[in-house]
């Protein structure tokens, strides 16, 4: 009977109320980007997107996009017109595509740095919001990164463009920040 009763129960509740919990591992996601993500990042603080409009409408934090962006196939044939997909980000954010990656190279990790500094203005203390979309890994590798290299006011957004947008929060076209290191 009490069996019943609870099953019917936990029927009941709202999908987010039973969702599955993500430990926050030791060591960088290096697989299944697209996954459910901890809810927790040592050493950062995690916002939501009511959180994360705040900081943008004050202007006071830097946001950094991690979304990757694939490389052009280097199998295409002759002639063959690439475009790269558009991506509609949180206004002002700067775009540091492949950065979020387990490993990455020395490269691409110069080019993280180098786009972390320009947002901060070299100062380790500027507060910065990384996010990618929701369940990404890629911004949650980002941040761990970001605080491992003394970034100390470093805020996550796990939720990501989704999660802004579905707030109805504005987004914008953007490209890549300048030095993004080519992959073909």
């Amino acid at each position: 009977m009490i069996r019943a009763w609870l099953a019917a129960a936990l029927l009941a509740l709202p999908l987010a109320s039973v969702a599955q919990t993500v430990p926050e591992p030791s060591d960088y996601r290096t697989d299944h980007y697209r996954a459910p993500v901890p809810a927790t990042l040592q050493g950062g603080t995690v916002v939501g997107p009511e959180e994360a409009h705040a900081l943008w409408a004050g202007g006071e934090a830097a946001f950094i996009d991690v979304m990757p962006q694939p490389p052009k196939p280097a199998n295409l044939p002759k002639g063959t017109i690439w475009r790269n997909k558009p991506r509609h980000t949180i206004p002002g954010s700067i775009w540091l595509p492949n950065v979020g990656y387990g490993a990455i190279a020395d490269v691409t990790a110069d080019y993280f740095r180098a786009g972390l500094e320009r947002a901060t203005g070299g100062n380790p203390a500027h507060p910065v919001v990384i996010f990618c979309l929701e369940d990404c890994w890629m911004s949650w590798n980002a941040a761990k990164r970001a605080l491992e290299w003394g970034y100390t006011s470093v805020y996550w957004l796990p939720e990501g463009t989704d999660g802004w947008q579905l707030w109805g929060y504005p987004l914008e076209k953007v490209t890549p920040e300048e030095g993004q290191p080519q992959t073909n």
